[in-house]
């Protein structure tokens, strides 16, 4: 079943979709420009709750939630703290910036290849309308598949992640040079 323009204005969905994909993408957007990382991590932020957002608008609570848990209440604070750790410059700095002749193709290629796939989407979706009929996988459902019968390799995932911060912090610590080993 397709969708006219005049149908997509009278459903209110749509318009909670915009007031949260348009923070979305300006998140996303100052992500990749701003100059000052704290900033950039900030937006991040933003970025990440707007698309859990979307997916618990979708029906896919576990998805958005670890989003939020995930990415949001971890992965930013190690951002954070990684950055007050190794004292990362906060300005701009001119040698670690691109000049035009990196940029201007980097841009026209980002263009191409989200005109890519946005063409690949469209063409493959179109306008078509999921039945409501077709239930949402529930966060049960998806709670059962993965500490049932991928128990293993979810403990796996654990220790390498674990594995990784304990890297991190080892490569971020600094040895006094004085005391002796």
């Amino acid at each position: 079943m397709h969708v006219s323009f005049e149908q997509w204005l009278t459903e209110v969905a749509n318009y909670v979709f915009l007031a949260l994909a348009i923070p979305t993408l300006v998140g996303a957007w100052m992500v990749v420009t701003s100059t000052n990382i704290v900033r950039a991590v900030l937006y991040l932020v933003v970025t990440l709750a707007g698309s859990a957002a979307l997916f618990i608008m979708l029906g896919a609570e576990f998805v958005g939630w670890t989003v939020v848990l995930v990415y949001i209440g971890a992965v930013i604070i190690l951002f954070l703290i990684g950055i007050m750790i190794t004292r990362a410059p906060l300005g701009s700095h001119e040698e670690l910036s691109h000049p035009a002749t990196v940029k201007i193709p980097a841009a026209l290629l980002s263009i191409v290849l989200f005109t890519v796939v946005a063409w690949a989407v469209a063409d493959a979706f179109g306008g078509l309308i999921i039945p409501p009929d077709v239930g949402a996988t529930r966060t049960g459902q998806l709670a059962e598949v993965i500490f049932q019968r991928f128990v293993i390799p979810f403990e796996v995932v654990s220790l390498v992640l674990l594995s990784a911060l304990v890297g991190g912090i080892a490569l971020a610590r600094k040895d006094d040079p004085e005391e002796p080993a």
